[in-house]
């Protein structure tokens, strides 16, 4: 939620005008107004809302105000990834019923049109997804995106999944050096915070710094950097590879870089390929140092140096990470995810989760935890509910009555009132894959060391095949599902004809 700032520099830019965002502007508003004049301006970021507009009317300042807004419908993170930052999406569609991101949705894809020609291809799946594709088809008939002067489109196929198709992946413990970091020192923005000693900056010492991890020597061919997944924390998936992939809802981001194996064998990993680049570099001076060099390679030699601060701060984060991944109660946590997915003894699983809540282990394991058993399950038996819901209680307090009233009524935590499909769904898609090669991966499976996400599996098959071969599992998995194929819209002297 944005928060909003002291007026002592003006002008006011707001990021976002929510609940408590609203209230603060408005004490601000009234501790200002008769102070001196001022110009106030508010941006709505992409559109207008008539709500907060309302609200300022009511409050007698909508007339000392300039009112506009700023159609920013994606933000870009990567060269291949726009997000939408609706961070309380899921929240506000699952819990709140507010589904008005579904046309924000619609409306960036179909402005990325006008760029890259119309989408012919689209295949959703989920309530929301299907609901999205019909937004853009309606869209597409009032404002048509005219391809004639644009040749072939760019992007072949739109590909739309709602979150709660595939609640499992993001309950699961991220298994990748960037996924790991984001677990226990949270990414945000492409860095992470964490005091100064740990990077070796002794004399910034108990002090708090951010620490980037673009990188350039993971870039490098060789380096095992491969990317395969992004499932970001703030919004939505746009990727580029011929193909258009959205998440919707989503809530938890992973971006694999270079993994596999539980935490300790991902460092190991890391680890070799630091060492790799120490070693190119030490051959380097040995071999400047032995023999005449000339101008050009002493250069060449140079420039590696720059990569120098790079591999330290790696080490450094890789040895900080270490301290978590070596504790028995994160690797018996991977353990026991595993044995959920693998839909392997019930009585084990529901002791072990038990046992976390007794001890108060941090309260997001456990969630974590507790819904990747109930969705397995597609809820627990009413008994095994009531237990479960009782102790928590008594354990963390009863303010988290609504947290667990909200998980329930997204579905996330629930009671049993049918069988659970999931072994026919895990064995159908392949979602558990026996000794995945994490060293030279071959599979999306090597991501979380044998489980391969269930949303990544249904985009290989839409990709390859579209949904036909697998109507039967979609049926299994939440909402509806929807394969169109849509034709651009040339008007002529106010007719409209569909051509290819």
């Amino acid at each position: 939620m944005a928060q909003i700032p002291n007026l002592d520099n003006a002008p006011l830019n707001l990021t976002s005008l929510r609940d408590q965002s609203q209230k603060e502007l408005l004490n601000i508003l009234k501790n200002e107004h008769g102070v001196e004049l001022r110009e106030y301006f508010v941006y709505f970021v992409p559109r207008r809302a008539v709500v907060c507009e309302k609200i300022l009317e009511e409050e007698n300042f909508h007339h000392l105000l300039t009112i506009e807004e700023y159609p920013l419908y994606v933000l870009p993170v990567d060269e291949d990834v726009l997000s939408f930052e609706l961070d309380l999406a899921y929240k506000e569609g699952q819990v709140d019923g507010d589904t008005s991101s579904l046309w924000h949705i619609a409306k960036a894809i179909h402005k990325l049109e006008f760029s890259f020609g119309l989408i012919p291809n689209v295949r959703a799946k989920g309530k929301a997804s299907v609901r999205v594709a019909d937004i853009l088809n309606r869209m597409q008939v009032e404002e048509p995106v005219n391809t004639s002067d644009m040749g072939m489109p760019e992007i072949n196929t739109l590909i739309l999944i709602d979150r709660e198709v595939d609640m499992i992946t993001p309950m699961l413990t991220q298994l990748t050096y960037e996924g790991l970091l984001d677990e226990f020192l949270h990414v945000n923005n492409g860095s992470v915070e964490l005091d100064a000693s740990i990077m070796g900056v002794q004399q910034q010492e108990g002090k708090k710094i951010k620490v980037p991890l673009n990188s350039s020597i993971f870039m490098r061919p060789g380096y095992l950097m491969i990317y395969s997944i992004y499932l970001l924390k703030c919004g939505f998936l746009l990727s580029f590879l011929g193909t258009l992939i959205y998440w919707m809802w989503a809530d938890f981001y992973l971006v694999t870089n270079c993994s596999r194996r539980f935490g300790t064998s991902t460092l190991k990993l890391l680890a070799s390929v630091l060492r790799q680049k120490a070693t190119s570099m030490k051959q380097d001076y040995t071999e400047m140092t032995t023999t005449n060099q000339s101008v050009s390679e002493l250069k060449d030699f140079v420039k590696k140096l720059n990569s120098l601060p790079e591999i330290t701060r790696h080490i450094n984060l890789a040895q900080h990470l270490s301290t978590f991944t070596s504790k028995p109660s994160f690797l018996g946590r991977l353990d026991m995810e595993h044995t959920i997915v693998e839909a392997q003894s019930y009585d084990v699983c529901f002791e072990y989760i038990e046992e976390m809540i007794h001890k108060q282990e941090p309260l997001i394991n456990v969630l974590r935890l507790l819904i990747l058993f109930s969705i397995t399950n597609s809820g627990l038996p009413k008994k095994n509910f009531d237990y479960l819901r009782r102790e928590f209680l008594h354990s963390y307090g009863f303010e988290h009555m609504a947290t667990l009233n909200n998980l329930e009524k997204a579905g996330l935590f629930k009671k049993q009132e049918t069988k659970s499909n999931w072994f026919t769904i895990k064995r159908a898609l392949q979602l558990v894959v026996e000794d995945a090669d994490t060293s030279n991966p071959n599979d999306i499976a090597y991501v979380f060391s044998g489980y391969a996400p269930l949303s990544i599996r249904l985009v290989q098959q839409a990709v390859r095949s579209g949904w036909r071969p697998i109507e039967e599992i979609l049926k299994l998995l939440p909402g509806p599902h929807s394969e169109t194929k849509r034709v651009s819209t040339l008007i002529f002297s106010g007719n409209i004809f569909s051509g290819c």
